[in-house]
């Protein structure tokens, strides 16, 4: 038992490319248009012929008509092949091309005829319309045949003595139709012609911009894309050529802090002003550019597009340089802590000394002493630094102070009660200011950086002053902006987030950050933070006297227990402290 095969349905399938399917599409949508455009051409074509061969007929009746010869010979003469009417009518038949000339009189009885056996008879039409005074205008079948016929009233002395008919061929009519068709089509064929030829360079130019690729193709690319815009843990900002955001995937739009209205809008416009914006813009240009936008610290980089725009991404690098900078808090740690070793280990051999040479009450005051200039460090700190973070902070920068060869103060003038509405933030302002002015110092002779906390009404006021070189005056407004540093970068990072930080806290406690020359030389950094601290129990400034020194907290010149010392200008002041270790190597600092 055989069985046959089936037989193969035929199925037509459109092409899978962009470039064939519009090619095809555009291509029918022409050759439609022709089509549609000869039809309506053709369709009135026919009747336009009709009227202007009725039209011709009539003026040929009309001219026939005004001669006044042919209305007396009506009047004068009988029907015949021979008569003066039959004459007149022929040589007008013959010069005009009219199928016929009839002549007839109020019975509709003719005078002349291209048939002449019909002259002498009556008319097959009705020529009562005409015989009244119209003209008349038809189609219409008679003795010779479809004509196009006209007719119009004979009159003699205003009387009407007959009619004139006149009959133009309707074969004729219809061979100019036939002749007119195929002009129509090659014009047709033309147009369809340069239209197909438009639709294929058209169809180049989609292929060229769509990369040839199908429509299930390009519909895959873009489902593809959304998913990976948002879903990666990186922003997406697209530009185009005008500088308008075309995209904001939604990591962008959370490091940003924008919605999705902002989509369309000019950069400038959605941003605002700041280093982010000219990073976005292109006008900072390079790669893992540093920007900090609020509270967040940011990398960018930017891609052009061959359509002139471009494509920006952008990394959260905030947990980053926290990390970093608890990095660095942590070397200058281990720093203080191998200082406090190294003395230590010096204080332990003296102390052994003493004990070999039995000079007992001797290591009981040397020992009174160390113990003693510990315990006044902190207590330094926190008579006039009242929060405990911050306290902290200004004993452990002392420490590293110390080992670094620099001389750290504590102005006179301060007293912060602890009342701070975000010691967090300020722990950071202070951390970053000592610790650039520790970097600037480091090295030097003299080296001496204070610190000054001022409280007024609500508002916070930090003061940082150093011996170093300075901030040259046409540079201080850059030294606030991300990413800019003198310093060389960390192994973990990137320089120029410090300064950043500090200038944007302070604008986000509606204060500012400056910076100006010390007196003496040196950089001076301002940093005024309104309503930081709350309302319970403010204390009134002190008032800090003539001398605006402050209590030394580490000096690596001065010995163990040393007294207290008074001198002249912003860097004496009567305190005791003890001395560390003279250092006997440069250390990186804090950032």
């Amino acid at each position: 038992m055989s069985s046959t095969p089936r037989a193969r349905r035929l199925r037509l399938r459109l092409p899978r490319r962009v470039f064939s399917q519009v090619l095809l599409m555009q291509v029918a949508i022409a050759a439609g248009v022709a089509v549609l455009a000869t039809g309506l051409f053709l369709a009135p074509l026919s009747a336009q012929l009709d009227d202007q061969a009725m039209r011709r007929a009539l003026a040929i009746a009309q001219t026939t008509a005004a001669q006044p010869r042919i209305a007396e010979d009506l009047q004068t003469s009988l029907p015949s092949v021979n008569g003066p009417v039959q004459t007149a009518a022929e040589r007008i038949r013959r010069a005009s091309g009219a199928e016929y000339v009839v002549v007839m009189n109020t019975n509709g009885v003719r005078w002349s005829h291209k048939d002449i056996t019909q002259i002498g008879g009556v008319v097959s039409t009705d020529p009562r319309r005409a015989l009244a005074g119209k003209d008349v205008m038809q189609i219409d079948s008679g003795t010779l045949g479809r004509s196009a016929r006209g007719k119009v009233p004979l009159r003699l002395h205003g009387h009407i003595v007959g009619a004139v008919s006149v009959g133009i061929k309707y074969d004729s009519v219809r061979s100019r139709l036939i002749h007119a068709i195929p002009g129509l089509f090659a014009y047709a064929g033309g147009a369809l012609a340069v239209g197909a030829f438009a639709a294929y360079l058209l169809s180049r130019r989609v292929q060229r911009q769509t990369r040839d690729l199908a429509f299930s193709d390009i519909s895959a690319l873009l489902a593809e894309r959304e998913a990976m815009l948002h879903g990666i843990r990186e922003g997406v900002v697209a530009l185009d050529r005008t500088g308008r955001v075309r995209l904001l995937n939604d990591e962008a739009q959370r490091l940003l802090g924008l919605d999705a209205a902002a989509i369309g809008g000019p950069l400038d416009d959605v941003l605002g002003p700041g280093r982010t914006t000219d990073v976005l813009a292109g006008r900072v240009t390079g790669t893992d550019l540093l920007t900090v936008r609020g509270q967040r610290v940011l990398v960018a980089n930017r891609m052009p597009t061959d359509d002139g725009g471009a494509v920006a991404t952008l990394r959260d690098r905030t947990e980053l340089e926290q990390l970093g900078r608890e990095l660095d808090s942590t070397h200058g740690l281990i720093d203080a802590l191998r200082a406090q070793d190294h003395e230590h280990a010096n204080r332990m051999h003296t102390l052994l000394g003493l004990l070999e040479l039995e000079m007992y009450d001797d290591a009981v005051e040397f020992v009174g002493e160390v113990v003693g200039d510990h315990r006044i460090t902190a207590e330094q700190v926190t008579e006039k630094v009242h929060d405990p973070l911050l306290a902290a902070l200004l004993v452990g920068k002392a420490t590293v102070a110390a080992e670094r060869g620099v001389a750290l103060w504590i102005s006179d003038g301060t007293l912060l009660p602890d009342r701070l509405v975000d010691p967090r933030g300020l722990v950071t302002v202070v951390g970053n200011l000592v610790d650039n002015a520790l970097d600037a110092v480091a090295g030097t002779s003299h080296a001496r950086v204070e610190v000054e906390l001022r409280v007024q009404g609500r508002t916070a006021v930090l003061r940082v002053r150093d011996t170093g070189p300075g901030i040259p005056a046409e540079r201080r407004e850059l030294i606030f902006t991300d990413g800019w540093s003198t310093k060389k970068p960390p192994a973990h990072g990137k320089r120029g987030i410090g300064l950043s930080l500090v200038s944007r806290f302070a604008e986000r406690q509606g204060g500012s950050a400056e910076v100006a020359e010390a007196s003496g030389g040196g950089a001076e950094f301002t940093v005024v933070l309104p309503e930081a601290l709350t309302e319970a129990d403010l204390p009134a400034e002190p008032d800090s006297g003539p001398d605006p020194g402050g209590g030394l907290v580490a000096d690596p010149e001065e010995g163990p227990g040393a007294g207290s010392r008074t001198g002249p200008g912003p860097w004496a002041a009567p305190v005791s402290f003890p001395e560390p270790t003279a250092p006997t190597r440069a250390e990186e600092g804090s950032r």
